[in-house]
């Protein structure tokens, strides 16, 4: 049976503001991308997610981002790559400490945003973040874009890297993300998201925005917590990928031989 993991950015709110339904999307998904505080989250959002993770058996993955708490780090920031290595140490730091706290650990590491994004290509950045990892724990996964240079620099570095796609996000022909400022970059139609993530999970490949096939393979599927309708999407996603035979289970799971969630 084929297996897939899903992921969701979650946590992603600072004080009295909310923008995901952390504990609904955590009965759906298998690993949870929590915000690091840099973009959004704050102690007392990350200590609560962690502990609801834990309790439910989903893996916890620190989301890092440009300290960008302002433009929830959609903001290209030219940041000197010891500084940036610093910034992302201590946000896997910080969130480990809360992750221990409720009984489990950081299992992998996943660029937010911008970051994402600009570490597709930048270079500089991308050796930036990798050091940071390794510092860390280089037993750690990444998360990236098949092809960046962010998941080739994790690889020659030791790291692990892990293939994702994006459940609503629109794709270019060269396999990058649509941007965001680019009409069509999102998908709202929950039918052409669960029937994207089925081909995704089943045949390894995602339609681009001009038509043409993009090759993909993904051992995760991220689901956007801050959609309108991410919960109800979910879990027909979810459904679909069962229906299809093809197992919900986390990356970091599936590599040690464990059961799926």
């Amino acid at each position: 049976m084929t297996g897939v993991d899903l992921n969701a950015d979650l946590g992603e709110g600072f004080g009295i503001w909310h923008l995901t339904e952390d504990d609904a999307l955590l009965e759906i998904v298998s690993s949870a991308n929590v915000a690091c505080g840099f973009h959004a989250g704050d102690p007392s959002v990350l200590r609560r997610v962690t502990a609801s993770a834990a309790a439910r058996g989903v893996t916890v993955g620190a989301q890092v981002a440009y300290r960008d708490l302002a433009g929830f780090g959609r903001r290209f920031m030219d940041v000197p790559p010891d500084e940036l290595a610093n910034d992302v140490l201590y946000q896997i730091g910080a969130l480990d400490a809360f992750a221990k706290a409720a009984g489990t650990r950081v299992a992998y590491v996943k660029p937010h945003g911008a970051l994402y994004n600009a570490i597709v290509h930048h270079a500089e950045q991308a050796a930036a973040v990798v050091e940071a990892v390794r510092m860390f724990d280089p037993s750690l996964p990444v998360l990236g874009l098949p092809g960046s240079e962010w998941l080739r620099q994790a690889e020659k570095a030791g790291l692990r890297p892990v293939r994702e796609a994006f459940a609503d996000r629109a794709y270019t022909p060269s396999g990058t993300l649509v941007s965001r400022r680019e009409p069509g970059a999102v998908i709202h139609d929950a039918d052409e998201v669960v029937r994207r993530c089925v081909r995704m999970a089943t045949e390894g490949v995602i339609t681009a925005i001009d038509g043409s096939e993009v090759k993909v393979e993904p051992e995760s599927i991220c689901l956007h917590g801050d959609t309108p309708g991410a919960v109800e999407i979910g879990r027909q996603v979810r459904a679909a990928l069962l229906n299809a035979g093809v197992e919900v289970r986390s990356f970091t799971s599936a590599a040690a031989g464990a059961s799926p969630r």
